[in-house]
C-alpha cells in the first residue's frame, strides 16, 4: 500500500507539473497516470480495488463540503425547481441512449442499462469545477446542485432495481424504502445537530483538533447511517453538511477539510484511469466515439432548453448545461453492479467506462477553458 501511494502521488505530482506547464486540466493528469501504471497499462499497480474503495471517501467529503455552503431554505426552493429538469432530462437521455445503443448492435438488456448510465452527470466534475466562493451562494450554483441531487436520488433507485433484478425475486420494499427513509434521515439529522452537535461545538470551539474530529465523525457517521437505511453515503454526507450550514463554524470546517478531500479525489481519478481495459477498448472505439459526441453535444442542448422553459437566462442555461455535459461516476457503479449480476457483458461495460473517461476529460477541457472554475489556466476565469 505504501509503495502504491508513493507511485500514485509522486507520479501525480510529476504529471500535474507537466499539465500546468502545458496549460492542461489537472484531472487529466490523474486519469492518465492511472492508465499508464494501472493493470491494463504497464501493470505497476495491479490491484486497484482497495484504492477504489478508499477513493470513494473523497466523493463523500466533496458532498459534505458542498452541503456546508448551502442553507436548508435555499436548498428546498432550488430542489422544487430542479425536480422537473432532473426528471425530464434523465428520461430524455435514457431513451436516446437506448435507441442509439440498439442501433449499434447491443442487446435490449444492455441497451437499457447503457441508456440508464447516460442519464446522470458527474457530481465530481460539476462540483470540483464550480467556484466555491463565487457560485455556491448564487442561483446558478444552487440550481446545478439541485439537478445533481435529483439525479443522485434517481441513481440510487436504478442501483436498487438492478440489484433486485439480479435476484430470483424482486423485492418491492427495497425500491420504495429510500422514498420513506429520506425524510426520516433529514429530520433526525437536523434534530441531532440542534441538540447534540451544536452544543458540543459551542462548548469546545477553542479545541480545533476536536472540531476537525467531530466534523469528520459527523460526515462519515451520517453517511454510514444513510447507507444502512437504503440511501447512499453521498446523500448522507450532503445532508450532514446542510445540517451544519447554519453554524458560524461551518466555513472553518469547510476550509480545513478541503486538503483531505483533494487527497481522496486524486485516488478517485487515478482508479478511474486504472480500471480502463485497453485490450477491449479497441473493439468499442466507434460506439464510444458516437456516445461521447451524443453526450457532449446533447446534454448541454437539453439542459439549456429545459432551463429556458423555467425562465432562466440564456447565459445561465448554457453555463449549467456545459457543466453537466458528461456522464457520471454513478454510471460506473451501475455498470459494475449490472456486470456482477450477469446483466452486462465486458464489452458493454468497457463502452460505458471509456465513454465516462472521454466525457470527463473533454468536458473538463470545455469548462476549464470557457467558464469560471477553480483550476482555470487563465487568470480571467480562475475563481475559488
Amino acid at each position: 500500500m505504501v509503495f502504491s501511494f508513493f507511485l500514485i502521488f509522486t507520479g501525480a505530482a510529476v504529471l500535474a507539473t507537466v499539465a500546468l506547464y502545458t496549460r492542461q486540466p489537472l484531472l487529466i493528469a490523474y486519469i492518465l497516470l492511472g492508465v499508464l501504471i494501472g493493470p491494463f497499462g504497464f501493470s505497476v499497480i495491479e490491484d486497484t480495488q482497495l484504492l477504489t474503495d478508499i477513493s470513494e471517501i473523497g466523493i463523500i467529503f466533496l458532498l459534505f463540503l458542498l452541503g456546508l455552503d448551502m442553507q436548508l431554505s435555499n436548498l428546498m426552493t432550488t430542489l422544487k425547481k430542479s425536480l422537473l429538469v432532473g426528471i425530464v432530462s434523465c428520461l430524455a437521455f435514457a431513451v436516446t441512449g437506448f435507441g442509439v445503443t440498439r442501433l449499434l448492435g447491443f442487446s435490449v438488456g444492455e441497451a437499457i442499462i447503457i441508456g440508464l448510465c447516460l442519464m446522470f452527470s458527474s457530481t465530481i466534475i460539476g462540483i470540483k469545477l464550480l467556484p466555491t466562493t463565487v457560485l455556491h451562494h448564487r442561483h446558478s450554483g444552487e440550481l446545478m446542485v439541485g439537478i445533481l441531487l435529483i439525479q443522485d436520488f434517481i441513481a440510487i433507485l436504478v442501483l436498487l432495481a438492478i440489484e433486485s433484478f439480479g435476484q430470483e425475486t424482486v423485492n418491492t420494499w427495497t425500491l420504495i424504502k429510500p422514498l420513506i427513509m429520506l425524510p426520516i434521515l433529514i429530520i433526525g439529522t437536523l434534530a441531532a445537530v440542534k441538540y447534540i452537535i451544536l452544543p458540543l461545538l459551542t462548548r469546545f470551539d477553542r479545541f480545533h483538533e476536536y472540531i476537525f474530529l467531530l466534523a469528520i465523525g459527523w460526515c462519515l457517521g451520517v453517511g454510514e447511517f444513510a447507507h444502512l437505511i437504503g440511501l447512499s453515503y453521498e446523500i448522507g454526507a450532503f445532508i450532514a453538511g446542510v445540517s451544519l450550514a447554519s453554524s458560524p463554524i461551518s466555513q472553518y470546517i469547510a476550509l480545513n477539510l478541503k486538503p483531505l478531500r483533494d487527497f481522496f479525489l486524486i485516488l478517485f481519478f487515478f482508479t478511474l484511469g486504472a480500471q480502463l481495459n485497453l485490450q477491449v477498448l479497441s473493439s468499442v472505439m466507434i460506439p464510444m466515439a458516437i456516445l461521447t459526441v451524443l453526450v457532449l453535444i446533447g446534454k448541454p442542448i437539453v439542459f439549456h432548453s429545459l432551463l429556458l422553459r423555467l425562465s432562466e437566462t440564456n447565459h445561465l442555461a448554457w453555463d449549467i448545461g456545459y457543466r453537466l455535459g458528461q456522464i457520471s461516476e454513478f454510471s460506473l457503479l451501475v455498470t459494475f453492479l449490472a456486470q456482477s449480476n450477469g446483466l452486462l457483458s465486458e464489452k458493454a461495460a468497457v463502452l460505458v467506462q471509456s465513454t465516462a473517461i472521454a466525457t470527463f476529460a473533454i468536458s473538463s477541457y470545455i469548462i476549464v477553458f470557457n467558464f469560471q472554475n477553480p483550476i482555470a489556466v487563465s487568470d480571467r476565469l480562475r475563481r475559488d
